[in-house]
């Protein structure tokens, strides 16, 4: 597990009838469950994951979902922001860039669903587990822009790249087949952002 993982203590809160001392990434298995959602967590079927298994692929979807909902959220600040005689090229550009890259937030969040678990959606949350940060300051630059751009998805598909693996090897290929085609999309997204990096005429 990641340092993101909740930490199990095992003990009670005050008036707490019972907890969730799993302590997995996702908010099905947060400590602090009570009562009848204590219940219904204890009810949670992986299917065919083993709770090891359950546990890489977790991490990874709401690691991964975080991330995809930051890259959209950051294409829309810089889309918002962008200034100068590329204005109109890329303010276009990043809502097309969003539009291939939305489709993966209800995927992964519903991958996650399905296998037992449920995303951790509030922004603090989003923050702690995202890869990828989403500006407060304003960036009018083009460059520095299409920059932190580029960086961030080669980040981001490496991590893909890597967590396919994973969750092949925790016996869950759905996932992984889910991540390949996500890749994709990353890697295609990048590639365009980096033609467009690669013009000279960009200073």
């Amino acid at each position: 597990m990641t340092k993101a993982t909740a930490k199990t203590s095992g003990k009670k809160s005050k008036g707490q009838d019972s907890v969730n001392t799993l302590g997995r990434t996702d908010a099905a298995h947060q400590q602090g469950v009570r009562n009848q959602e204590s219940k219904f967590a204890q009810l949670v079927n992986h299917s065919y994951l083993t709770e090891e298994g359950f546990d890489v692929v977790a991490e990874s979807l709401q690691r991964n979902l975080a991330t995809t909902i930051s890259l959209y959220l950051k294409l829309k600040k810089f889309h918002w922001d962008i200034r100068g005689r590329h204005f109109r090229d890329l303010h276009l550009a990043y809502d097309d860039f969003i539009d291939k890259i939305f489709p993966g937030i209800d995927e992964q969040a519903e991958r996650l669903v399905m296998l037992g678990g449920s995303p951790i959606a509030a922004p603090s949350d989003i923050a702690r587990y995202s890869v990828v940060q989403v500006p407060t300051e304003t960036i009018h630059d083009a460059r520095e822009q299409l920059t932190a751009l580029v960086d961030d998805l080669t980040r981001v598909a490496k991590g893909y790249r890597d967590d396919s693996k994973a969750v092949d090897a925790a016996e869950d290929p759905a996932t992984a087949d889910l991540y390949n085609g996500i890749l994709h999309v990353i890697d295609e997204v990048r590639w365009m952002l980096q033609a467009m990096l690669d013009d000279a005429k960009m200073d």
